[in-house]
């Protein structure tokens, strides 16, 4: 028979405080760590356990496991064994099947597998009152007992939530400067007008890592939106402790440029075997910006000046957006190309939906696969123009493989289209991988911002173009209206010089730049006051002192100033090392310099991750979609963007 003795997560904490409502308040036996839940809801005990004790979880897990092989060792294994294939509906009929209990660690865990799911597709929490979910559950774990929706929405979700919040809070605290992104997804027109506001911070710790949080996403409704947004802004500030902390607020370039992120000229592709709507590319929606899709902060003339005078000089641009624009406005310069990549689009389209999937992970990888199977090779999210001009190149390389396989030559490119985009392909690579250098995961994105522009401009003057010269001029010209300012800004300056990389290697005025250098980090730096020695701290003779009075004394190391300490520091040679890891290493060596690296560095030069949920939710979420927006859309995204606090 099966021991009756129950084997509870509790075991292993000990309860200092049980209230009347169930809650209940417990230490970790382990690590003395207090947690607080309710009595009949412990995933937080077992996610804990299984997070900082594995040893620990995977004996509670064992312990549950032997409990339940002998109660199916007993008279019901017998039963189960003579009645043959009906035993399992038996089972389940009579209602003897024991389900998991509420502590069970099984139960918690597929409970918090569901409410991933929920965070990670942004879907209505109501999907679990589904019987087609329900059914399916049944099917893989039958002692599961499903969640009421009201529970997840109530009280799961908004306990992920408070984790997030105090996670953040707490690594927030030794920050010593921070920088701080804002990003605006608005739906509808006129006076139904609402939009998601995204505050993203973005800190260094004291071991010199960098992190990024999203501190909050509200809900914009209404008009006055400007006031809204500053008003959020520093009510978030103060909540989380980073007001008079930040250094820079990035957003986006400019009012009249507030559309979803750009894609390549009619280069519409197929996702999950659905065809998306081709964007309007004409200079008539600058004015607005669309009724959906990734917004900036402003949100015409008025909002920017309101925005603009009360930010002063702490809001930058988004570099990565700033060069998206840029070559928005380059193929802009030429109808031909335009046509070339419609044309392409088409023929691409039909190849992804009627080829064999085999033939195209040839051309374009394993991930690809026909549609109605699989996912192209741009997913939703990935509708920027950089990946786009990827899976061009990719087509362009076998596109007489491609052409030999499909039946309709109608929509075969000509050789003049093809020379034409293999030659804008070549124009724009190294804009390419400038994006996809800023946008990589590394720890330090801002020093990159002005070596990119430098090279960019050096590539644009030295390309002789046969077909794409109105792309070559207007691509300069964009660069010049938009970008050329980074090269003058001392935080761009300072930035790029203090990566070791760097350094002033890429300047052709270094005098000039030492001195824009030296006035910029005179506002970041403090020099510390060295206190006099009262008389308690004069050395008093002793026996010691005597003993050792042979040993000749050590010179007393006088504090460097900044110029001495950018002097040594550019002495040296330019280092591939990692800049954070470069500033943690020389932190003694260079103090005053390493304080100013670790506030500038903040900056990001990127998009953030909210901006790339606002990205996809604009294209997915919408009623043409069938796909309308779950009621606490905020917080799926707060948890979406903030997915590895919780779960790494």
């Amino acid at each position: 028979m099966a021991s009756n003795t129950r084997v509870s997560i509790l075991d292993y904490f000990n309860i200092v405080f049980e209230g009347e409502n169930g809650k209940i308040e417990s230490n970790c036996k382990a690590c003395g760590t207090r947690i607080q839940a309710k009595r009949t809801v412990t995933s937080n005990f077992v996610t804990h356990l299984k997070r900082k004790h594995q040893a620990m979880y995977d004996e509670f897990v064992k312990k549950k496991d032997v409990k339940r092989e002998a109660y199916s060792s007993g008279p019901m294994q017998n039963f189960t064994a003579n009645t043959g294939g009906s035993s399992r509906a038996s089972f389940q009929s009579t209602g003897t099947m024991a389900k998991f209990d509420r502590s069970d660690p099984r139960q918690a865990l597929i409970s918090e597998a569901i409410a991933k799911m929920i965070i990670r597709d942004l879907q209505a929490v109501q999907i679990v009152e589904n019987e087609g979910f329900r059914e399916l559950l049944q099917l893989l774990e039958p002692r599961y007992t499903p969640e009421p929706s009201l529970y997840i929405q109530q009280q799961l979700i908004p306990a992920y939530a408070y984790q997030v919040q105090l996670a953040t809070k707490q690594a927030l605290t030794g920050a010593e400067s921070c920088s701080v992104t804002l990003d605006l997804w608005r739906g509808g027109t006129g006076a139904g007008m609402s939009g998601y506001l995204g505050v993203t911070c973005h800190f260094i710790t004291t071991d010199w890592q960098i992190k990024s949080a999203l501190l909050a996403c509200l809900r914009l409704t209404g008009h006055h939106i400007p006031q809204r947004v500053l008003s959020e802004f520093d009510e978030i500030s103060h909540a989380h402790g980073v007001a008079g902390k930040v250094f820079r607020v990035v957003a986006d370039p400019s009012p009249c440029d507030t559309r979803p992120p750009f894609r390549l000229p009619g280069f519409s592709l197929h996702c999950n075997g659905v065809e998306e709507e081709e964007e309007e590319d004409d200079s008539s929606d600058d004015d607005t910006g669309g009724s959906d899709g990734k917004d900036t902060v402003v949100a015409g003339e008025e909002t920017d000046n309101s925005l603009g005078q009360c930010l002063g000089r702490c809001r930058i641009d988004c570099f990565a957006r700033s060069l998206g624009l840029c070559v928005r406005e380059g193929l802009r310069s030429s109808t031909q190309i335009s046509i070339a990549l419609t044309k392409a689009a088409c023929f691409y389209n039909y190849v992804i939906t009627t080829v064999a999937p085999e033939k195209l992970g040839q051309v374009f990888g394993s991930g690809v696969t026909s549609a109605g199977t699989a996912q192209a090779p741009v997913g939703p999210a990935d509708r920027h123009w950089n990946v786009q001009l990827k899976t061009v190149r990719r087509m362009l390389e076998s596109v007489d493989f491609l052409e030999d396989i499909i039946d309709r030559q109608d929509l075969a490119l000509s050789a003049s289209e093809k020379a034409l985009l293999r030659e804008l392909v070549e124009v724009l690579e190294p804009f390419e991988e400038a994006t996809d250098m800023v946008q990589l995961d590394k720890h330090v994105s801002i020093s990159l911002a002005l070596p990119c522009v430098l090279g960019l401009r050096k590539h644009l003057s030295e390309t002789t173009a046969r077909h794409c010269t109105g792309v070559v001029v207007g691509l300069a010209q964009a660069l010049d209206r938009r970008l050329a300012g980074i090269l003058e800004d001392p935080l761009y300056v300072t930035a790029t010089t203090l990566d070791p990389q760097f350094k002033l290697s890429w300047s052709s005025d270094v005098d000039w730049h030492k001195q824009v250098l030296l006035e910029e980090m005179a506002k970041h730096t403090q020099a510390a006051a060295t206190p006099e020695p009262g008389p308690e701290a004069q050395p008093s003779p002793s026996k010691r002192c005597k003993l050792f009075s042979f040993i000749k004394q050590r010179p007393t190391t006088q504090a460097k100033s900044v110029e001495q300490e950018l002097a040594a520091y550019l002495h040296e040679e330019p280092t591939d090392e990692e800049p954070l890891h470069y500033w943690k290493r020389k932190s003694i060596d260079f103090p005053l310099l390493s304080q100013v690296a670790k506030k500038v560095f903040t900056v990001p030069a990127t998009t953030t991750s909210v901006e790339r949920i606002f990205s996809t939710i604009g294209k997915t979420l919408r009623p043409e979609r069938c796909r309308l927006l779950p009621k606490n859309l905020e917080t799926l995204i707060y948890l979406k963007a903030n997915y590895r606090i919780l779960w790494t």
